[in-house]
């Protein structure tokens, strides 16, 4: 059964930003291009029935388009060992209106249960579970004056993940346009 979420893609020019800053942390697995997105919502594990109701209920998504930016770098957990480090964003606003209508588009599926954490946008630029705490603080310290170009949001995606070898592998399900300000 495909591990499904739903998402944000970036432009190849940001893409390209932050594929530049994957270097300079020992240990760090990182993410690269392939695989830059922003999680909106992760769902899990479906099978094929749940993911047509899923695509059927993200039809009826009516929100606008906007811009975003991202800015500054982070890490989970925010105390203690770190597990990743991530990208955030200039204005969160826009997203978490996006996220809630998502989320509403979400409960009428039955078999899709509320996401119960807290919803923090960012994207995730490495893994850093070998890494030492340090090098990760001198990490985010030499780029935490990060910033992208704005780009425009224009879509939501439904993507699903398999594991590899190499790590997880997205494809994209389905894309539901945003609506033209």
């Amino acid at each position: 059964m495909p591990r499904l979420f739903i998402g944000i893609d970036l432009p190849p020019g940001v893409d390209d930003h932050l594929e530049m800053m994957c270097y300079g942390l020992p240990e760090a697995r990182w993410e690269g291009a392939d695989k830059f997105h922003l999680t909106l919502r992760f769902i899990g594990e479906v099978d094929g029935r749940v993911h047509r109701e899923i695509v059927d209920a993200l039809q009826e998504l009516d929100s606008p388009s906007f811009l975003l930016g991202l800015k500054g770098m982070g890490m989970f957990p925010p105390r203690g060992l770190p597990t990743s480090v991530w990208a955030g964003l200039v204005d969160t606003a826009p997203l978490l209106a996006l996220r809630q209508k998502v989320d509403a588009c979400l409960r009428k599926v039955p078999d899709v249960p509320p996401d119960p954490r807290k919803f923090i946008p960012h994207v995730t630029i490495a893994r850093t579970g070998d890494c030492e705490l340090d090098d990760v603080m001198v990490y985010l310290t030499e780029h935490s004056l990060m910033r992208t170009e704005l780009f425009p949001v224009e879509r939501v995606l439904l993507f699903s993940s398999t594991k590899t070898h190499h790590g997880s592998a997205y494809r994209i399900e389905a894309a539901f346009p945003l609506r033209p300000v």
